[in-house]
């Protein structure tokens, strides 16, 4: 499913319509709101998806549209733009600039598109079915990681996990580290430790609780600077998946991993 350099340039003045709406909010006075899901959201959330959508309405009516903040829009076309206006809304309320503008274009099932944008920093990564990944327009590649030992690990937070789910991620933690507690995980991050899969700094991201606009845009971005992306299972990531999500910068340690988490 090839992806038109139509659909890229969309997808970048998406992320600038965010990004211009979102700076003004950071470190700044604005109100801020509790969801059900007792997740935060702020006016500058809402505001940059209100932007991306103003913009989706205009230039592509009959694409569906999902934002974290404003539901779903039917579309026509069999392709929907899934938006996170701030993936990592702790961090933006905390001043940390490694929070996020996710947007991902999906046909079908497939995320054929992502947008990670630290809109503070202007730092861009873009990736797309058959092209390469880019950070500011430069191609990026994740790096080899010959053995899991050792393998720098990175994770949100660990309240994100479940019961089962937390002990199979210190199973992992445990692999990783050989056994040497000072050699842990680096938590948060959000969104930003996938852009750093990608760019080869890190080389395992493992997350549990994501829904589809906090996963979507990832893959293209992870796969194609050569990495993996998938479930807990090893199954590639799609629509229908459930929220846990592994990001492997060298596919060679995916059984590794899977054993690891699965003991």
């Amino acid at each position: 499913m090839p992806v038109s350099a139509a659909d890229l340039q969309l997808a970048e003045r998406l992320a600038n319509a965010a990004g211009a709406a979102i700076r003004p909010f950071f470190r700044a006075d604005y109100a801020i709101e509790t969801k059900a899901d007792h997740s935060p959201v702020t006016e500058a959330d809402r505001a940059a998806e209100a932007a991306m959508r103003r913009l989706l309405d205009a230039e592509a009516p009959g694409d569906g549209v999902v934002g974290e903040e404003y539901g779903a829009k039917e579309g026509i076309t069999g392709r929907r733009w899934i938006l996170d206006p701030i993936d990592g809304t702790r961090s933006f309320t905390a001043g940390r600039a490694i929070f996020g503008t996710l947007i991902a274009l999906v046909e079908g099932d497939w995320p054929v598109l992502g947008v990670i944008d630290q809109p503070v920093q202007r730092e861009r990564w873009i990736g797309a079915a058959g092209r390469p990944t880019t950070l500011n327009g430069a191609r990026v590649r994740t790096r080899a990681c010959a053995r899991l030992e050792g393998a720098l690990l990175a994770t949100t937070s660990p309240h994100l996990f479940g019961g089962d789910e937390a002990q199979a991620f210190l199973r992992l933690v445990a692999r990783v580290s050989g056994g040497h507690s000072r050699q842990g995980p680096v938590y948060g991050g959000d969104c930003y430790n996938y852009g750093l899969v990608a760019a080869g700094t890190l080389d395992l991201v493992c997350e549990a609780g994501l829904a589809l606009h906090d996963f979507a845009a990832l893959a293209p971005i992870v796969e194609g600077a050569g990495g993996l992306m998938c479930d807990w299972q090893g199954d590639p990531l799609t629509a229908a998946s459930g929220g846990q999500v592994l990001a492997i910068g060298d596919a060679a340690r995916l059984d590794d991993v899977l054993e690891a988490l699965h003991g």
